[in-house]
């Protein structure tokens, strides 16, 4: 490969939750590992990987000139975002121009942002469940009102959409607007271009508008392709706000900097006058920087490494898991760097809770997240973005401690 995915990055004093936040926020964060325990950091969504090198020689490089003032967005910014669409996600050139295209402060931000923009205080929003707590944060901190349609598993194991739910949802609670999450996070569902049209046929039907998080959608394992959701319709395309954000791809989230994409002109129009109400959703010029650093031809190649050293990961844990942990479940993900673990047969066959499970992890530098967050009453969330040594011992660790201990 080009690119280092084999080194292990200190990330000791470096400003990241991931490593220095163990133990330091009960409840949210795991517990810091006992003494001889170096810690794996599985929760936060980040990667124990260095970016792609463009990305540090844009930022050094715009960082060098000592003057850091105001500044308008550059023509090489979204240039790149589209390049990066067109060529990763087969969108159409003559739809998407830099009209189309508009900054969010993370793209939690631009569903906080879309979603007031649609709806008040105290409206039902639809969610699938498992779901990320980012969303359930956002939405209850705004006073939003989330009903849930439960992604269902069928008889391989595939978390699947239940169409009858969502319509009987929106329906009930009279909601025109909905989150989705696609890739989806944290079940790992690549969601296929039939499953969209099956969705967005629901939405339509049901007057509701989408918002539909894609932060995920570079991340791709074991040759799964993505399908933007604004591309299975006109409809789609007209009532779909899409966010997107290079921060998962390239492991930029300390940097801040998203975007949307929205093909309606009345849409755009509505969300962009919400975010500019707060004169607060403004880039920051590094991070500008780092995207068109990061969509370069080297970023491509980069993401390409990336995403065969994670499914690696991915495939080598849901096989130990198969193998060594019995009454363990674990649906193999299509996206994304994160596994969500089924513990609940494993508990009650031990006499167990998934506190303990959690805790023994914890215990011996294994910090996996609590996937209560996520609305898994006993399951754990697992970041297998880090160097196949390190995931090859936290599965030691997980086998000798935890689950045959």
């Amino acid at each position: 490969m080009r690119y280092d995915f084999t080194s292990i990055l200190n990330r000791r004093g470096k400003d990241s939750i991931a490593v220095d936040g163990l133990g330091r926020n009960p409840g949210f964060a795991p517990d810091a590992p006992r003494d001889g325990f170096d810690p794996i950091p599985m929760w936060v969504a980040d990667m124990n990987f260095p970016t792609v090198p463009t990305v540090p020689q844009a930022l050094m490089e715009r960082a060098s000139h000592p003057a850091y003032g105001y500044f308008e967005t550059t023509d090489a910014y979204y240039d790149a975002i589209i390049q990066w669409q067109v060529q990763r996600n087969g969108c159409d050139p003559a739809l998407l121009t830099r009209d189309c295209i508009g900054y969010e402060n993370g793209v939690l931000g631009g569903v906080v942002s879309a979603l007031t923009s649609l709806a008040g205080p105290g409206d039902p929003v639809l969610v699938h469940s498992p779901t990320y707590i980012g969303f359930t944060r956002s939405l209850q901190d705004n006073g939003f009102r989330i009903v849930h349609s439960p992604l269902v598993r069928d008889e391989q194991g595939v978390w699947r959409m239940d169409y009858a739910d969502m319509d009987c949802k929106l329906k009930q609670y009279h909601i025109h607007v909905a989150i989705l999450c696609s890739p989806h996070n944290p079940c790992g569902r690549v969601w296929t271009r039939e499953e969209l049209e099956q969705a967005m046929a629901v939405y339509q039907a049901n007057r509701c508008v989408v918002i539909s998080d894609e932060i995920w959608s570079d991340i791709l394992l074991n040759g799964h392709k993505h399908t933007p959701t604004q591309s299975v319709s006109p409809d789609a395309r007209s009532r779909t706000i899409a966010l997107y954000a290079p921060s998962k791809t390239f492991n930029l989230a300390g940097l801040v900097g998203s975007y949307h994409i929205i093909y309606d002109a009345c849409l755009r129009d509505l969300c962009r006058a919400r975010a500019s109400k707060c004169h607060y959703n403004n880039m920051n010029v590094l991070s500008m920087h780092a995207l068109t650093g990061a969509y370069r031809p080297e970023g491509q190649v980069w993401v390409d490494e990336l995403c065969q050293v994670l499914s690696g990961n991915i495939n080598y844990a849901c096989d130990y898991i198969r193998e060594h942990f019995e009454g363990v479940e674990a649906a193999r993900p299509e996206g994304t760097y994160m596994l969500f673990v089924d513990c609940t047969q494993w508990c009650a066959a031990h006499g167990k809770t998934i506190d303990d499970v959690e805790k023994a992890a914890w215990a011996v530098g294994v910090a996996v997240q609590d996937g209560r967050m996520f609305h898994g009453p006993c399951a754990v969330r697992m970041n297998l973005a880090l160097p196949f040594a390190r995931v090859q011992e936290a599965f030691r660790r997980l086998d000798r401690y935890v689950f045959n201990a």
